[in-house]
């Protein structure tokens, strides 16, 4: 007589498997440490002649575009410069408008025909390469003769074939969650490395080490040294690129331990609230908005095979409402006034925070604790406030003084606690 048992992989396989199908994508990165050198060299360039950087994607990548604009424009190590930037897919009536009319097609290329210049950049984000309103929008700037970067995974795709990019910086990982965590790496390398071009001139160094202290020479202290040549600094860029990439292999690698059990936990308390039909919340501030929005499309649009979507909802998309509160009552309250009004018992809250104190998320963490709902918060460094907090069930600290590594990191915690949801969600495997 044989007996038919339902099981599912033991829990540490679950955890271990999830986190090691990203370790080879990582490591690849380091390779690539001089592509990105050139590239950083290339946008620094543009940047001098006074260019503007537009950036564009699709569903998980049009956050990513949204992501580098927020770093360029608003740096997070002090001192540094702001740099143009620019979402084109951050105007909603601008997108529609363009779709509506001309097809999906031409939304990127449409605004950058308008809006660039030769001196200018576009960034093009795509997971599979694939994307027809992405290649456009490559093909549109080079028409202009902007300087054209496509991040790409998978095979690259369409765009790789099409030869329309300068510069190809592919994920070689069909799984798009693998592909966009390493795309959140590239371009902040893109970011805090363009600045060494930017500052290699005589004195340009000089003047900036006096003006923010000692911070920046720890992180590159080949701008420190006096001015040198292109050569070397583009050897000594790639050098701090490959030491990054790998340093954040090993910090993700590291969180497999550190937090293994508690992505499980709670993932088995989002399974049981989606299958009584609640959703999820997501908020954030800076790139941590950015994020915000991810954490909500990857559980509203999934794009891994047949898992199921999964009711989400970001408090940081709707522009009107964030200015009106902020304008009439105050930048604290923007998210909790929303779960107040969006929130039930039953439902989820994600807020994240590289600090762990943003005041506005704090606030919406009491909000959902007030109402009965599950809370999850992702932070940094030593957690801030949320790990003094006892409105957060299950907290996700990494433990990083880097702002980039930080949201690198929690990139990969986010996703894995979907696919575990997702597992824990699916019928289980009969043997």
């Amino acid at each position: 007589m044989s007996v038919t048992t339902q099981r599912r992989k033991p829990r540490n396989d679950r955890v271990t498997a999830a986190f090691e199908r990203r370790r080879a994508p990582g490591q690849d990165l380091v390779q690539a440490a001089d592509t990105i050198a050139t590239v950083c060299a290339d946008l620094a360039e543009r940047f001098r002649r006074g260019g503007t950087l537009y950036t564009f994607g699709n569903g998980g990548p049009s956050t990513d575009a949204q992501h580098v604009s927020v770093e360029f424009v608003h740096p997070v190590i002090v001192g540094k410069r702001a740099l143009p930037a620019h979402s084109l897919v951050s105007d909603a009536a601008t997108v529609l408008g363009v779709a509506g009319r001309t097809g999906l097609d031409e939304v990127f290329a449409h605004q950058i025909g308008v809006l660039a210049q030769p001196d200018d950049i576009a960034l093009g984000i795509s997971a599979d390469g694939d994307d027809a309103n992405v290649l456009r929008g490559l093909e549109r700037a080079r028409e202009v003769g902007a300087l054209t970067v496509a991040l790409l995974g998978s095979d690259g795709g369409a765009i790789a074939r099409s030869g329309m990019a300068d510069h190809v910086l592919r994920v070689a990982s069909p799984d798009p969650h693998v592909v966009k965590e390493v795309h959140v790496t590239v371009y902040h390398l893109l970011w805090e490395l363009s600045h060494a071009f930017l500052e290699q001139d005589a004195g340009a160094t000089t003047s900036v080490h006096e003006q923010v202290g000692s911070g920046l020479d720890g992180l590159y202290p080949f701008l420190y040294g006096g001015a040198g040549d292109g050569d070397r600094l583009r050897v000594e860029v790639a050098r701090s690129s490959a030491g990054k990439a790998a340093d954040i292999v090993a910090l993700r690698d590291a969180m497999a331990d550190v937090h293994g059990d508690a992505l499980l936990a709670a993932a088995d308390d989002l399974a049981p609230l989606y299958a009584r039909r609640g959703k999820l919340l997501a908020c954030g501030n800076g790139g941590s908005s950015a994020d915000a929005q991810a954490v909500v499309q990857s559980f509203l649009d999934p794009s891994l095979g047949a898992a199921r979507p999964l009711a989400a909802l970001c408090l940081t998309s709707d522009v009107a409402v964030i200015t009106a509160l902020s304008n009439d009552v105050d930048f604290s309250v923007v998210f909790a006034r929303q779960v107040r009004s969006f929130g039930r018992a039953g439902d989820a809250l994600v807020g994240l925070s590289t600090s762990g104190n943003s005041p506005n998320v704090m606030e919406a963490f009491a909000a959902a604790r007030a109402l009965g709902m599950v809370t999850i918060g992702f932070a940094g460094n030593d957690g801030g406030a949320m790990a003094r907090s006892d409105a957060i069930d299950h907290l996700f600290v990494v433990p990083s003084s880097s702002v980039h590594r930080i949201q690198e990191t929690q990139t990969t915690l986010y996703h894995v606690l979907l696919e575990l949801t997702q597992e824990a969600l699916a019928p289980p495997v009969a043997d």
